[in-house]
């Protein structure tokens, strides 16, 4: 505009570039949210929530603890999903490999995600996971059966915290939906408190 100040002509440019910015960051943080709140349960172990962590360390073995695998699948998905074995016996400190399996009923290409967790929650912390198929979107043809695999380790130090010391048992759950928002609409996401993740997977660099 003819005669305006350069000064003030900077100063509007910079809240404008302010407010674009502001706007832009509130969008990113609304898509963003269920990744971020995954994340955060990811490296407190809060609700449940396995922990992130390295390898589990050689020669280091702890107490052996029951892990059972538990599947769910929504009905709006026409699959049948199922742990290829009901428990195991884990020693903390050393690394476990399990399955699970899933098949599509489906007449045509059909996909999932799965959310899980583990119970008691307290033992989420201690729970490490190495590789697991779960925040990932798994597309099956119809008829086709694919083994899924799970690989975790305990943290021996699950023996030393007086909350998890005497837990002989530890519950991994997983449920298959269409997608995050049927997950969402079912509660899956909501019994979880305010985050995501305690139904949310966790995996070891």
């Amino acid at each position: 505009m003819p005669g305006l100040n350069p000064d003030l002509a900077r100063r509007n440019r910079k809240v404008a570039t302010g407010a674009l910015l502001i706007g832009g960051g509130m969008l990113a943080l609304s898509f963003a949210s269920v990744p971020l709140y995954t994340l955060f349960c990811s490296v407190t172990g809060y609700g449940g929530t396995p922990q992130i962590g390295g390898a589990a360390a050689p020669g280091i073995a702890g107490k052996s603890v029951t892990v059972r695998f538990n599947a769910n699948t929504h009905p709006g998905l026409p699959w049948s999903f199922q742990p290829g074995q009901n428990s195991m016996q884990v020693v903390s400190g050393q690394d476990a490999m399990a399955f699970y399996t899933a098949e599509s009923r489906a007449a045509g290409p059909s996909t999932g995600i799965s959310t899980y967790n583990v119970t008691p929650e307290v033992a989420g912390p201690y729970f490490h996971k190495v590789h697991c198929f779960c925040f990932d979107e798994q597309t099956l043809q119809a008829g086709q059966r694919v083994e899924m695999p799970l690989s975790f380790w305990i943290d021996p130090k699950i023996a030393d915290d007086p909350n998890t010391r005497d837990i002989r048992t530890i519950t991994l759950s997983y449920t298959f939906f269409r997608t995050l928002a049927d997950a969402e609409r079912a509660g899956a996401l909501a019994k979880a408190g305010p985050h995501v993740g305690k139904q949310s997977a966790v995996q070891r660099p």
